[in-house]
């Protein structure tokens, strides 16, 4: 059961992590602030890295975006979890 209700949810998942980055870095100043901010830094190390270790940093680009990615799936996962817990438990109590 555990199995099936992830394979389920996961495209709803994907959609409601896109819908609230979509949201965030239209509407959100403070995000996009942090964002342009983050951009900034990012091309200031990208110029100061010598060419010899210029891969190296996009490898750890990389490997801090997957973080990203697997920490925001995780987090909206377990909150559909509780918020189905919930959700069971009250209709539980009521019966």
């Amino acid at each position: 059961m555990g199995k099936l209700l992830r394979d389920i949810n996961r495209p709803t998942i994907r959609k409601r992590l896109e819908s609230l980055h979509n949201e965030l870095t239209k509407h959100n100043s403070y995000f996009i602030e942090i964002s342009n901010e983050s951009k900034q830094y990012l091309q200031t190390l990208q110029t100061s890295v010598p060419d010899s270790l210029q891969h190296t940093l996009f490898l750890y680009e990389d490997a801090q975006f997957s973080i990203r990615t697997v920490l925001d799936s995780k987090i909206y996962l377990q909150g559909f979890k509780d918020a189905l817990y919930l959700f069971n438990e009250l209709h539980i109590s009521k019966n």
